[in-house]
Order: C-alpha cells, then structure tokens, then sequence
C-alpha cells in the first residue's frame, strides 16, 4: 500500500537493523508471534501507507536472509558505520528516491499515522528534514533517554537535548515534548549531512541531530499519534508480545 503523493515525490523507509545489542542480544531477530522483530518493523512501516518501499539496512548476513525472505530489499552496510543514519545515507547512495525516512528496527509498533505525517511534510518543498514529538510525560523530566525538544513559530525544531527544555521557572503554559526518533530527509540533505564534521554540541548531548541544527538545516516537527514503544530489554519485548496477543484476540 503506498502513499498517493500529487508531487510525486518518492518516499522510501529505512530500517537500520544493527545485530549487536547488550541489553537484548540479537533482538532484531527476536520472535515476535512467528515473525522476527525486524520483519514486524518493516511490514509496520509498510502497512503505514506511507512509503513507495521500505528497505533494511544492516551489518548482518543473517538479517539480510530473513528480510529478504519476508520480501523486502536489504543492504549489508560496513559493521563499524558509527550510527543508523550512516546506514540510510549508504541505501540513499545506491538507491534514487526523493525522500528517505529513517524508521528505528526495534519498534515493531510503529505509529503509521506519523509516519505519513512525516512523509507527507515533504509536499512543503522548503522542508529539507522532518521527525515527530509527542507531550513528555512528568516522569520523564528528568531522565536523560527521554530527548527533549523545543520548536519556533513554523514548527521547526530550535534545539534538543537530554535535560529538560525550556527549564519551567514557571508551570503556566509549561507543555514539554519528547522527541520520537524518527527523521525524514530528502536524499540531497542526508547525503550532505553525513559529509559534516561532528559539532561539539552534537558530541556533548550525545544527539546527532544537532548537527543538522549547528550547520543550519532546518528540522520540521510533527506531532505524533501516539508514544513510541522501543524493544531494548527482554520485559520490552515481553510487553509487545502481550500486546500483540491483545489484539490478535480482539481482531
């Protein structure tokens, strides 16, 4: 099911599947209900209606084997690439489309109405990177995995970071957003991107992102539909699991 785009615009996702996990080894092959967790990724995206295709990018054999079995393009990229963007930039390199949406492997739940929302940023042709934001629950203030962000008057992003921001000396109006890892780029913006040196805010926070921002591309944000759900533990994977019976027993 792809998206109809009256500007033609060919939107591919990606979904970088590194093998190497220490928190849960070889997640991206986890079984999730007879189907491996990266497979259940890329078919969530998909089914998103969001994307012309949707491909794999990895530094596993075995992974490129199941994708390609499930029937999705997959790309064996370099083992020592230092990040998921750097294995999108090398699909985007021997791939053509016009856009390339960076969708994270381990989240089998994927929120397809903000992937097209994503997606369909891109009619604006002044947007040159796209991601999503959700409001950031009170407990995650203070908890550095949960990214914050803050954005201008256009909806476009002015910075991100692991503390809280803005800082509330005042609750009046106070309605942060958590940043959802999803990033769209058209292909011209990504491949530049990944010839930037490392700024060293991007080095501080440890958030790439700011890169885009230190050398000037403008990041558009949109609200996602619902919260991400990454599988980084064996109780996260445990937890789409269940889900996932929930629904197969409500269907």
């Amino acid at each position: 099911m792809a998206m109809e785009n009256k500007h033609s615009c060919s939107i591919a996702g990606v979904v970088p599947a590194r093998m190497g996990s220490t928190r849960l080894p070889e997640k991206m092959l986890a079984d999730l209900c007879g189907t491996p967790l990266v497979v259940m990724t890329a078919r969530s995206a998909m089914q998103s209606g969001a994307f012309t295709e949707v491909m794999v990018a990895t530094d596993s054999p075995r992974i490129v084997e199941v994708v390609e079995k499930a029937g999705f393009r997959a790309f064996l990229t370099d083992p020592e690439l230092p990040s998921g963007t750097c294995r999108v930039g090398e699909v985007a390199k021997l791939t053509d489309a016009d856009v390339y949406v960076n969708i994270q492997g381990d989240e089998p739940l994927i929120d397809g109405e903000g992937l097209r929302r994503v997606a369909a940023a891109f009619a604006d042709r002044s947007v040159k990177m796209a991601t999503l934001s959700f409001p950031l629950r009170a407990e995650d203030e203070d908890n550095p995995n949960a990214v914050k962000l803050v954005v201008d008057a256009a909806g476009d992003a002015l910075y991100f970071s692991r503390s809280i921001i803005p800082f509330p000396r005042s609750r009046d109006n106070f309605s942060p957003r958590k940043h959802i890892g999803v990033y769209g780029y058209r292909r011209e913006t990504l491949l530049k991107l990944l010839e930037l040196p490392p700024c060293d805010l991007e080095k501080i926070e440890s958030l790439e992102q700011l890169r885009a921002l230190y050398h000037g591309i403008k990041i558009r944000v949109l609200a996602a539909a619902r919260d991400s759900i990454g599988v980084d533990t064996q109780a996260d994977l445990e937890r789409v699991r269940a889900e996932l019976a929930k629904r197969g027993s409500s269907a």
